[in-house]
């Protein structure tokens, strides 16, 4: 599997990635994810929305926390067309409890604790700690992606507007 050390910062140090580095304009890769219900979540199941893919290290820290709280409020306003998935490593028991508790009901949770399907197939893969880096991908109605925000800090929010921008500009 691909290396790439540098592009990343994670708890203060740099990180090394798996997977190939994706491109705008690549087909989005195909994964299997473990959704809330433990039932499978897979690429396919969002064919014809505009999917926004959100990865996060973990739901239960303060960034991740803030960041998919935002995106619920954001998901919200966008309309039946467009979906957020959130993915982490989180057990889909924990991402359950998280939503509940944080009352977020607009962005889809799906754990990737089973293989790392999507960590590796989308290059977000934090090598060391096996968690996710955080990404936001945009992949347009027909899977292919669009737009890519690698954040180089970890702890560190997204930028919002660029991402809904381009959630705007394949409504």
């Amino acid at each position: 599997m691909t290396e790439r050390a540098g592009d990343v910062i994670f708890g203060g140090r740099l990180a090394t990635l798996l997977g190939s580095e994706l491109k705008v304009g690549d087909a989005a890769p195909d994964f299997t994810l473990v959704g809330n219900d433990m039932k499978p979540v897979k690429l396919a199941d969002f064919h014809g929305k505009v999917l926004v893919l959100s990865s996060v290290p973990s739901l239960d820290t303060p960034t991740c926390d803030m960041e998919t709280r935002r995106f619920n409020v954001e998901a919200a306003k966008l309309g039946p067309d467009v979906v957020i998935l959130t993915v982490s490593m989180d057990l889909p028991f924990a991402q359950k409890r998280w939503c509940g508790a944080a009352g977020v009901d607009k962005v889809i949770t799906a754990s990737d604790y089973r293989d790392a399907s999507f960590g590796a197939a989308y290059g977000v893969l934090l090598k060391d700690v096996r968690l996710l880096a955080r990404c936001v991908f945009v992949v347009n109605r027909q899977g292919v992606i669009r737009y890519i925000q690698l954040v180089k800090e970890t702890g560190t929010e997204p930028d919002y507007a660029p991402v809904l921008a381009a959630v705007r500009g394949l409504q």
